[in-house]
């Protein structure tokens, strides 16, 4: 089924590389995820960085990530992904500790990922990024706080903190609701940890890129994922990518045999196709502040106006412990970022219930 799946990828990907879209200007990040591409063969892995940098134009800083676990991820694996091109590999650790790694569905035991990571960041041959998640079954402070020293000695050139949300459907959710797993912490003891973890970067100097994510040392950019949050355009290959183009945002089918007949009749088989928004750019800008940590008026469009026009939400979000708020900033706080996403959804729907008139 990967061989099949492999040979349907490569036949969209020439096809998508003969629009003049996608020859008008280089990409200025790559993406292979959103499933797990290291399940490939190293063949596989490096047809696929060979394609990908034969057929579309990239520019020379282009940020190439392969995203997948290290569960079999070899030296050949590694080999064969740095000969095709990638330089940035991002792994889904979610948690070093072997306990709640097994909570987490994921088979290798804590010293073996510790030892595979120190020799992936040690080779200095591209960047290392993971994963983790915080508020797990069987998670405390203690192994938390194991799992963020992990990281410092690993050596890795970045790190994501994301939120445990549970969806009904899920593996784990269906373990919970059986009773054959813990509960997951609350969100009170989340944001606790996403505190732990913010002040023990801070305390050793990674570099904060986002409200989620952390460099340590220049290396590690987290460049696609910027990118995505400020609007910028994706082109979407496989079953079940997403993409944006001139403001359409939009899904591929994840069913294989749908998308099997687009490729073979040449025709993108959607399972989604939002129409561009009226505020797309205002969305992106304020979603990307959020992300950032800071919303800076004159980065915003409309400036000034536009940051005065949300005084009313600012203030309320600074009773609140929030933002810190000047003339023309508000600084998320530790609190504020761990509330990010909610914030920049908040402000899209204050200027939707009082939008700015053209002659305020």
């Amino acid at each position: 089924m990967i061989d099949d799946y492999f040979t349907l990828l490569e036949q969209e990907l020439i096809a998508k590389s003969r629009y003049p879209w996608t020859q008008a200007r280089s990409f200025d990040a790559v993406y292979v995820g959103g499933g797990t591409p290291t399940d490939l063969s190293p063949e596989q892995l490096n047809q696929l960085g060979q394609l990908i940098h034969r057929f579309f134009p990239l520019s020379d800083s282009c940020e190439v990530t392969l995203e997948g676990r290290l569960n079999r991820f070899d030296d050949n694996k590694f080999e064969a992904a740095l000969a095709g091109g990638f330089n940035r590999f991002s792994f889904g650790v979610q948690s070093f500790n072997s306990k709640v790694r097994r909570a987490a569905k994921r088979l290798d035991k804590r010293d073996y990922i510790v030892e595979r990571l120190s020799q992936l960041t040690a080779s200095n041959r591209a960047t290392i990024a993971i994963d983790l998640i915080y508020g797990l079954p069987h998670q405390t402070p203690e192994n938390w706080q194991q799992d963020l020293q992990d990281v410092l000695d690993t050596g890795v050139h970045g790190v994501d903190l994301y939120q445990l949300l549970t969806f009904g459907g899920s593996g784990l959710q269906r373990n919970i609701d059986a009773g054959r797993e813990a509960v997951p912490l609350s969100t009170s003891d989340k944001a606790l940890m996403y505190q732990q973890g913010h002040q023990f970067f801070a305390q050793n100097a990674f570099r904060q890129l986002s409200y989620c994510h952390w460099a340590n040392g220049e290396k590690e950019q987290s460049r696609y994922n910027s990118l995505a949050k400020q609007g910028a355009e994706i082109l979407p290959i496989g079953a079940g990518a997403g993409g944006n183009i001139n403001g359409y945002a939009l899904m591929q089918t994840r069913d294989i045999d749908t998308w099997r007949a687009g490729i073979t009749e040449n025709y993108w088989a959607f399972e989604q196709l939002s129409l561009p928004a009226n505020n797309a750019q205002l969305k992106a800008a304020i979603t990307s502040a959020c992300d950032q940590g800071l919303i800076d008026a004159n980065k915003l469009p409309k400036g000034v106006r536009l940051f005065e026009h949300c005084q009313p939400l600012f203030k309320a979000w600074q009773t609140n412990g929030l933002v810190s708020l000047t003339d023309q900033q508000a600084a998320l706080t530790m609190a504020g970022q761990f509330w990010s996403v909610n914030l920049a959804n908040a402000m899209t729907q204050y200027l939707r219930m009082y939008p700015l008139s053209n002659g305020q």
